[in-house]
């Protein structure tokens, strides 16, 4: 899954141990979730909604082989 953590984070000139604190995980957590190695939960991935006013959509994106497939028409 892409994301843009990183991106968001330093617009609001956040450091990683910064976001870890108001989120309450560990900055490793946020470090992971910014490259990409860890997946947030659905409730993680909602309070990072809530922190940066975006929607979970707005910051995650599923990478294209991830995606589910439509059904046809």
């Amino acid at each position: 899954m892409r994301n843009r953590l990183k991106e968001l984070r330093e617009a609001r000139g956040l450091t990683q141990a910064a976001l870890a604190d108001r989120l309450d995980v560990s900055r490793q957590t946020v470090n992971a979730l910014e490259t990409g190695r860890y997946d947030p939960s659905l409730p993680l991935a909602f309070r990072l909604a809530r922190v940066f006013e975006q929607p979970i959509e707005a910051i995650f994106e599923p990478d294209d082989d991830a995606a589910v497939p439509r059904q046809g028409r």
